[in-house]
């Protein structure tokens, strides 16, 4: 995988940025940081390579776990800091002051906390990864068609005002874009959506706008770049899974 893969344009906030080989976008809230990890940087190979997070897929466990230690590494997080579920395409909430790496995870598809120490983490390979942020409260949301349909979005932004004490800000990092997604009428009915194909940031977008959130969008699609990101409909399944992650500035 080579590291000098071509870096689509983004607007500001986002911008690209690297430390140790991992190539991240990033984007600056108020009072927090929200990251979108690539592929670039990792150990794993095949269908995988390079920077596959996802423990889930067939990639050597190994792998995996070295992986997110260079990621969190490269982003100067403590290795422990990480909070994340076991996602299931649901509407669930957790919210979280601690980890305690013994635990199961919870089936849950979005972490939100007040500590600075913590860093929400969602998994994606074609879902909208979103992260929200007010002073005092940070949330990583993982957004598929499901969970948008299932209230996701409100949900963790009415946790993420009840846990802060200000505006709520949002970025929406790299995702299957309506130029790639083509669904079924029965999903596209859920968002009165026309034509065949299902534009999920700008569905995001509109309810954020609603629930009076400031939202950015990358408005960069994973399934057109291979050499930056894991696609699991590009790919037919077998791929990786690259992260959002958010954390309060301190």
């Amino acid at each position: 995988m080579s590291r000098t893969a071509s870096l689509p344009a983004v607007s500001a906030p986002f911008e690209w940025t690297e430390a140790g080989g991992v190539v991240v976008l990033e984007a600056r809230l108020d009072h927090a940081r929200a990251v979108f990890s690539t592929r670039l940087g990792g150990v794993s190979e095949g269908p995988y390579r390079a920077l596959n997070l996802g423990i889930l897929t067939d990639d050597e466990e190994e792998r995996v776990r070295h992986n997110r230690a260079v990621l969190i590494g490269a982003l100067r997080r403590e290795p422990g800091s990480v909070a994340m579920g076991h996602q299931v395409h649901g509407a669930a909430v957790q919210v979280r002051e601690h980890v305690n790496p013994r635990e199961a995870l919870a089936q849950v598809d979005a972490q939100a906390t007040t500590s600075p120490a913590l860093t929400p983490l969602v998994l994606v390979a074609d879902c909208v990864p979103l992260i929200l942020a007010t002073p005092g409260a940070v949330a990583a949301v993982h957004c598929g068609w499901r969970g948008l349909a299932a209230g996701i979005v409100a949900r963790a932004v009415d946790q993420v005002r009840a846990l802060g004490r200000g505006p709520v800000t949002a970025a929406a990092g790299p995702a299957i874009g309506p130029c790639c997604y083509e669904v079924g009428p029965e999903v596209l009915e859920r968002f009165a959506a026309r034509g065949p194909t299902l534009d999920l940031p700008a569905c995001i977008n509109t309810e954020l706008e609603q629930l009076d959130v400031a939202v950015h969008l990358a408005g960069v699609c994973v399934s057109c770049n291979p050499e930056l990101f894991f696609s699991h409909r590009r790919d037919g399944g077998v791929t990786g899974r690259q992260a959002g992650l958010g954390w309060l500035d301190s």
